[in-house]
This record gives C-alpha cells, sequence and structure tokens, in this order.
C-alpha cells in the first residue's frame, strides 16, 4: 500500500484517503475503474537494478511476461459521457510510490489504445504522479526501473469523488481580512496592498500553506482598508479597486471592479472539492480570451482548449514542462495558484480551474495585460538581470567520456571556440560537460582558455550542486540543471535553481546564470527555461514560434530550445532555426548528440559544419543579433524590472485586434514593440499570411513600406532571409558592424537605426551597465534617452546625456545614425551643417547614414536632417 510517504503532496492528501481495490480483485496484471470500484492498486516485481532508461527499450510485454525488465498494469476506465467535465482532477490520478529507497527512480509512462502516450512522470519523484486526462477506455500503464536498488513500488489510481459547496452558515471580519463558512467548508479573502486579492479555502476547515515560502517568498501586507455590506442575496467587500461579492445561497464568489457592475469574474457554480482536488467554476465572457500556464508548447492563446499544469516531459507540441499556476484572462485579471500540486484548467464554455489538492489557494491580480504581469512577477520574482554574455549564444556538449563522439578531453572545447573565432561568429558561454556521466578535467585551464576566446565556462550538473563552490572559484559561470531536478516535485527544483543562482553569486562577483528544462512558478527569478530535448522537423520549427511568446504571459522572460533540435540534423532547417531564434532571450546549440536527417550518421551542430552557403547565413543572424545586444539587454533589463519579457504574441500590444489572435499571427512573434519576426518554417522560400498590425512597417532588408493591419501573402524569403518588420517610430541602438564579442567591441561607437518615415515623436532609453557583476543592483547604471520628431520640415533628433555611471563606461564616442524617411538637403550637429562625407543618402532603400565625430556622452547634443 502508499503508506504515509510524504512526497504524496504531489496529488493532495485527498489521495491518502483514497479507497483501496486489493490485491485479487481485479486480473492479475490489470485493473478495473467503474461505479463498482473507484480505486485500484498493483504491486510491483522487486528489481535488483535498474533496467532501460526509456520506454522504447521495453521489450515487448511477451517477451518480458514477468516484468522483469519493465512492469506493465492495463487500466480499464469505464465512466458516464460527461463525467470528467466539472470534475476537479479533470481525469483518473495515477501514481507509483517506492516501497524503500526513495532516491530510486522509476519512471512512469501511459497509453491509451492506440499507443499515443497520454500521461507520464519521469523525474525522481517518489511518488511518481500523473492523472490520465478524462480517461474513459483501456489503457496501459508502463513502469521503467530507471535507477534502483532492491527495490518495488505500489501503483494506485482512483475515480475521485465530488462534493459541492453548500450555502453561506457564517460572515465575519473587517480591516481587509475576512472569513466565511459554508458547513465544514471554510473560506477566506485577504485584500493586499497593491490592488490584490488572495481567496483560501478549504473543506478540512484550515488554511494551510504546502509552498511555504519557496514560490512566495514575501507575503504582501493586507490592506485595511475596506468596507463591507449586506446586499440581500449577497455581501460585499469593498476595497479601492474591486467588490467582491459573496453570495449565500449557495456559497459563491464574484469580483467585481470598485463600480460593483463591471464584472471581473464570477463563479457561476459553487466550489467543487473531490478526493484529491478542487476546482473553481466560473462564467466566460463571450469574447474573453485566456493565456498563460506556463511554457504550453505550440500554443499561446488558450479559449475552448484545456492546458495541464504539471511536472511534464514531454519535450514537443502539447507539451508542458514548463508549465506554471496562473493564467491571464482579457477580462482584466489574472490568477495564480498558491501550490506545487498539478493543474487542470478548462476554458471552455464554463471555465473550470482546479489543481490537485483539496484546498483552494488563489492570488487574483487586476489590470491589463502587463500590469497582471508585474504583478504577478513581483509574487513570484521578477526575471533576472543576465550577464551580456548569457544573452550572446551558448554551446553545449559532453567533451569528457562521451561515447558518441569518441576519446576527447574537456580542454577540446577549446578547438570549438576556436571554430567561433575563425568563423567570425559570436560565442558567449559553452557547456563543456553536458550529459549524463560526463565529467570535467583540468577546469581551471579551460575556463581561462574559454575568456580568452570571450567565452565564459558552463558546467551541466544532472543531480548535484556541492561542488559549486570549487567551480565557480575555478571560473564557472554557468550552470544548467536537469530534469533530476524536478526530484520530490517543484521544489526542490525551484529550491535547486535558487541555490545554482545563488551558488554563483556567492564565490563571484558574476551574476547567476542557470538553465533548466522543468520547472515551475517562480523559476523566472533564477533561470532560463528551455523547451527540452527535440528531434528536428519543420513542425518543430513551427510550435516553438507561439510557445515562447505565449510563455512571456506567464512572466517567463527567458525561454527557447536548442537550435535545430538535439538529436537530429539537417542544414536548411538549422538555418531556419536559427533565423527563428535570432531574437530570442537566449540561444543555445546543442552539440554531441545529433546524426544527419538523411544519412543517420553523427554530425556536429556548430553553424559552420554545414559549409557554404548555411555558414555565411548562419553567420548573417548571429553577427545580426550581436549587433542588436544593446537592445536585447535593454529588453532584459525592462523584463527584469516589469516581469514583461522581450518576446510577445501581437495581443500584448495590439489586444483590441482579433487578428492577433487569429492562425496567421499565431506563427510570428514581436520583439519588444519594434521588431515583428514571421519566421519560415517550410520548406519553401515564399512565406504566406503574415500579418501586420495597425502602423506603418518597414521591411528590415529591402525598405519597403506596408501599412498596417494587412496580411502578406508570397513574401519572397529565400534561405538567407528571415521575415522581418520594424514599426515606424522604432529607435534601435547597434553595436558597430562586424561585432563578434560584448568583450572585443568597440565601446566608442554606437549605432542608432531610427524609423522616421511617418510624422510623428517617438521616444527611446537605451541602458547600459558593465554588463557583468552585480554592481548595477547598486546603481552603478547609465540611460540615454533619444527622441525622434519627425514633421513636414523633417526629422530631428534630440539624444540626450548618459546619465549614470558604470565600470568601463566610455566617457566619448562617436555614432552612426541610418535614418529610415524622407531623402534631407542639409544635416546639421546642434545646428552647424555636417559636411558633405559625413553623411549619405540611399535612395534605393529611402536611407540617410549620418557619422558624428567623437562626443561627449554626459552631453547632450541636436541633429536635424531637413
Amino acid at each position: 500500500m502508499l503508506g504515509g510517504c510524504g512526497a504524496l503532496a504531489l496529488l493532495g492528501a485527498g489521495l491518502l484517503t483514497a479507497p483501496a481495490q486489493q490485491a485479487g480483485a481485479a486480473t492479475p496484471g490489470s485493473g478495473t475503474l467503474d461505479a463498482g470500484h473507484t480505486s485500484v492498486t498493483w504491486q510491483s516485481p522487486t528489481y535488483a537494478a535498474g533496467t532501460v532508461d526509456d520506454p522504447k527499450k521495453c521489450p515487448p510485454a511477451a517477451d518480458d511476461p514477468d516484468g522483469r525488465t519493465c512492469d506493465r498494469f492495463d487500466l480499464r476506465v469505464s465512466v458516464p459521457d460527461g463525467y470528467w467535465d466539472d470534475n476537479p482532477e479533470g481525469g483518473v490520478p495515477i501514481s507509483i510510490a517506492w516501497e524503500k529507497q526513495p532516491s530510486d527512480d522509476f519512471d512512469l509512462y501511459v497509453y491509451d489504445d492506440a499507443g499515443k502516450q497520454v500521461a507520464s512522470s519521469a523525474g525522481t519523484a517518489d511518488p511518481e504522479a500523473t492523472v490520465i486526462p478524462k480517461a474513459n477506455g483501456t489503457y496501459h500503464v508502463v513502469v521503467v526501473p530507471y535507477d534502483v536498488h532492491d527495490n518495488s513500488f505500489v501503483g494506485t489510481a482512483y475515480l475521485p469523488e465530488t462534493t459541492d459547496a453548500g450555502n453561506l452558515t457564517s460572515f465575519a471580519g473587517g480591516d481587509g481580512s475576512y472569513r466565511f463558512a459554508a458547513g465544514d467548508l471554510k473560506a477566506r479573502a485577504d485584500f493586499l496592498k497593491g490592488g490584490q486579492l488572495r481567496l483560501q479555502a478549504d473543506p478540512s476547515g484550515t488554511f494551510s500553506d504546502p509552498a511555504g515560502r519557496r514560490i512566495v517568498r514575501e507575503q504582501p501586507a493586507v490592506d485595511p482598508h475596506t468596507t463591507s455590506f449586506d446586499a440581500g442575496a449577497y455581501y460585499g467587500i469593498r476595497s479601492a479597486s474591486a467588490v467582491l461579492r459573496v453570495y449565500k445561497k449557495p456559497l459563491r464568489f464574484g469580483l467585481y471592479k470598485a463600480d460593483n457592475t463591471t464584472r471581473v469574474w464570477q463563479e457561476d457554480k459553487p466550489l467543487r472539492w473531490s478526493t484529491g482536488g478542487m476546482r473553481q467554476s466560473l462564467e466566460r465572457g463571450a469574447d474573453e480570451q485566456f493565456f498563460g500556464g506556463g511554457e504550453q508548447n505550440g500554443s499561446f492563446s488558450h479559449r475552448d482548449r484545456t492546458v495541464y499544469v504539471a511536472n511534464n516531459t514531454n519535450w514537443n507540441e502539447g507539451g508542458y514542462p514548463n508549465s506554471q499556476p496562473f493564467y491571464l484572462s482579457s477580462a482584466g485579471y489574472g490568477v495564480y495558484r498558491n501550490t506545487f500540486a498539478p493543474g487542470v484548467y478548462d476554458f471552455g464554455p464554463s471555465v473550470h480551474t482546479g489543481q490537485q489538492e483539496r484546498r483552494l489557494d488563489a492570488y487574483y491580480f487586476l489590470g491589463d495585460a502587463k500590469r497582471v504581469i508585474g504583478d504577478y512577477t513581483s509574487l513570484v520574482g521578477k526575471p533576472f538581470m543576465p550577464p551580456v554574455y548569457g544573452l550572446e549564444p551558448g554551446d553545449a556538449d559532453c567533451y569528457l567520456h562521451n561515447a558518441n563522439q569518441g576519446e576527447r578531453h574537456t580542454l577540446d572545447a577549446l578547438k570549438v571556440a576556436d571554430g567561433y573565432v575563425e568563423n567570425q561568429m559570436p560565442l558567449g558561454w559553452m557547456l563543456v560537460n553536458d550529459g549524463y556521466g560526463c565529467g570535467y578535467e583540468n577546469l581551471a585551464e579551460t575556463a581561462k582558455g574559454l575568456q580568452d576566446r570571450g567565452a565564459q565556462l558552463g558546467l551541466w550538473t544532472e543531480n548535484g550542486i556541492d561542488k559549486l563552490a570549487d567551480q565557480v572559484k575555478a571560473g564557472q559561470r554557468v550552470a544548467k540543471l536537469d530534469v533530476a531536478w524536478v526530484g520530490n516535485g517543484y521544489g526542490m527544483a525551484l529550491d535547486a535553481c535558487d541555490q545554482a543562482k545563488a551558488g554563483i553569486e556567492d564565490n563571484s562577483d558574476a551574476r547567476g546564470f542557470v538553465w533548466m528544462p522543468v520547472s515551475w512558478a517562480g523559476a523566472q527569478r533564477c533561470a532560463v527555461l528551455w523547451s527540452g530535448d527535440q528531434k528536428l522537423s519543420w513542425d518543430f520549427i513551427r510550435w516553438q514560434i507561439p510557445t515562447y511568446a505565449g510563455a512571456t504571459l506567464s512572466g517567463i522572460a527567458y525561454n527557447t530550445g536548442d537550435v535545430g533540435s538535439i538529436y537530429s540534423h539537417d542544414a536548411k532547417m538549422y538555418a531556419r532555426d536559427l533565423q527563428a531564434k535570432t531574437f530570442l532571450p537566449a540561444i543555445m546549440t546543442m552539440d554531441g548528440w545529433a546524426r544527419d536527417i538523411t544519412t543517420g550518421q553523427k554530425i556536429n551542430q556548430q553553424p559552420w559544419v554545414d559549409g557554404e552557403p548555411y555558414t555565411s547565413i548562419n553567420r548573417k543572424y548571429l553577427q545580426l543579433r550581436e549587433r542588436l545586444m544593446p537592445y536585447l539587454y535593454t529588453l532584459a533589463e525592462q523584463a527584469a524590472r516589469t516581469g514583461v519579457g522581450s518576446i510577445r504574441p501581437l495581443w500584448l500590444e495590439y489586444p483590441d485586434d482579433p487578428k492577433t489572435l487569429g492562425a496567421q499571427a499565431r506563427y510570428e512573434y514581436l520583439a519588444g514593440d519594434d521588431f515583428l519576426v514571421a519566421p519560415v518554417y517550410k520548406d519553401s522560400e515564399t512565406r504566406d499570411g503574415i500579418y501586420l498590425p495597425k502602423g506603418t512597417w518597414t521591411d528590415y532588408w529591402t525598405g519597403k513600406r506596408y501599412k498596417g493591419p494587412t496580411t502578406i501573402d508570397g513574401y519572397h524569403a529565400p534561405l538567407d532571409t528571415l521575415p522581418l518588420f520594424v514599426r515606424s517610430g522604432a529607435i534601435v541602438p547597434m553595436w558597430p558592424q562586424g561585432t563578434t564579442s560584448w568583450k572585443t567591441r568597440d565601446k566608442t561607437r554606437l549605432g542608432w537605426d531610427v524609423y522616421a518615415s511617418q510624422p510623428g515623436r517617438h521616444t527611446y532609453t537605451l541602458y547600459e551597465d558593465d554588463g557583468v557583476t552585480r554592481d548595477f543592483a547598486k546603481g552603478a547604471a547609465a540611460t540615454q534617452r533619444v527622441t525622434s520628431t519627425t514633421g513636414p520640415s523633417g526629422t530631428t533628433l534630440d539624444v540626450g546625456a548618459s546619465k549614470g555611471d558604470y565600470r568601463g563606461k566610455a566617457s566619448e564616442r562617436a555614432y552612426t545614425f541610418t535614418v529610415h524617411g524622407a531623402a534631407p538637403h542639409r544635416v546639421t550637429l546642434d545646428g552647424r551643417a555636417l559636411p558633405a562625407g559625413s553623411w549619405s543618402y540611399d535612395a534605393k532603400k529611402g536611407v540617410t547614414t549620418v557619422r558624428t565625430p567623437s562626443l561627449s556622452t554626459s552631453r547632450a547634443f541636436e541633429l536635424r536632417l531637413g
């Protein structure tokens, strides 16, 4: 039996009381869940040692009748149609719990009768637990004894039973904190400073907080400025920004704006709880849209979809490895469930959101999308500020003990770093031991060699960070965690993320830079999240576009995937995928594991391995990214301050345009609010369905202008062309042409790419600091404001002084302006005409290029083109 294993919090305390069907009540190796059988358990064989590491390596059942390699169990579920439509757990909870040695690792996979994987739990948690969504039919459970030592497990599955809240039986409170009861159900509402609301409910009559301080490290203070009133059918509680309605028969809740007329959200049914879950049911607005849930592979808009928030290692479309218990509504609110328990959010005609625990603990945020994202990340942690080299490309491989690559040593990484230098391709950091069982040697020498080549040392760890202090002192500046860090739930993963970041910062003056593939709410404060190990296809490129843009709507500022995937390689797909990821805030090539998609031969994945024309194409986009580093770095600072990441679905900037939710806009994204990126995700030189929202947009490559809203079909995009458009009014800072490293860039030069073809006034503020240390947190930083004003007489650029100071700041620099607009007759700097050789006009692209002399960064100046 399951016993009292504490990690069962993954499924909620209700699982501990689920009735069990004992052995003998079901056919050996199988069990049934129906009206007469609400729970089933089974016992595995004892495994002396681990067997295989993947369910695909399990032998056929006929060749493994005793389950000595992999354990199998057939589960038949028979429930009436619609049984799951309003069930808090949304399906059959299933788990396996070790009988001893909880450090062992059994992995759980569930397949339907057609052989499709429908659920999995493959971390190192005890128990491994998941849910078979809307289960009805026959399912085949496969358990892989991955890393065990004379151990067995007990499997459990059950049908959740439900109870609804009854009539209100008590109402009391004041000064911002109120308590209610409906029989055994106790509820509590706390109005928090900043306009937030925390609503809790529990049928046990107590209010617990299993997440503790792991996610919300500092609770917001209660706002005492509230009043209550009796409106007959409900009690009302009024704060400065909202009214919470507490309905009496039965107990239900509704949140309204301060006028008590405009609905924010309204429960259409009372709270419902089950054996191990609780759900909230809300009315859905006629045009209400839903976003969030963390990283949801292949999607960013969730109306009429069911979103799963759980421990998931499905790296492909439909997976949710970096999910978060948070969603955002276009009705003007967002909600965070304060828990580590898995959840199911059904955004159908009646919105059902539930977690697999018998309690509700929800924080509600009011405002537009950016305000909600900001308030949410203020609660769980703002995105971290990365080092500048963290925004440059990374390269990962296993150099020591890599059977796929033959005999190599850690110092061989320097030869690869030389390849980046020789091919004039930026490289910010390298993981030199990326792989299970891959160690390292000559660490300090490797770190020094990488630094000499403009890169920083990164190290991967499967399941331990006890050596981090010594490694950082030897030169490590990047830490990559892995799926084993999910451990006994997301709490362990979040702890490891915080500890890895702190481990770098406690032993150096550097900023912690951490990567992890399976995470939870709060991980944005300490890590880049990446979407795991994928195989290459055109679909792989396609579905990642809405994935990373959508993650921003959950406050995830750094979300990415391996360029060209990890296991497969194709020169054309690699080039297209690199283009698609050029503007992502983090980018990495995973080397050492790929095979050519056509020949099946092993191949490395550096951006020059395919030769021409691919090397030149890949160099073009890597150097473009490097030139745009001042723009990307400023977006990183904005994310750290506001919670809003740089990669955005069009809806975030154009929420009143319904076409931004359409099929065409789904496969493009904005980088900041200036660049619109529409990657090519088919084997084609033509891109159809490029949607441009309102405003004037300039083709980055040709200078052609488009008036939005409009849709472009038949856009010519040969392999070297990423469809890329720039918003009118954009002011984009750029490093000099040919820059390949933040370390070797010319600090005495800076470019400004200004899109001034339309009348208007626009501003941009550049952010700069030393890029490496944590001195920025003490105020060691500078900003420079540029204002562009275009009218009948031409364009005026007012460039402000660089305000602030930091280590290494240039005291003066020369500027190169590329101004998109009408041809000027003369160009003046602070009223004095610049000589003809200082500026030129390209009539084909409609661009004026102006080069100034070296100017003090401490003074403002005016550039006029008229």
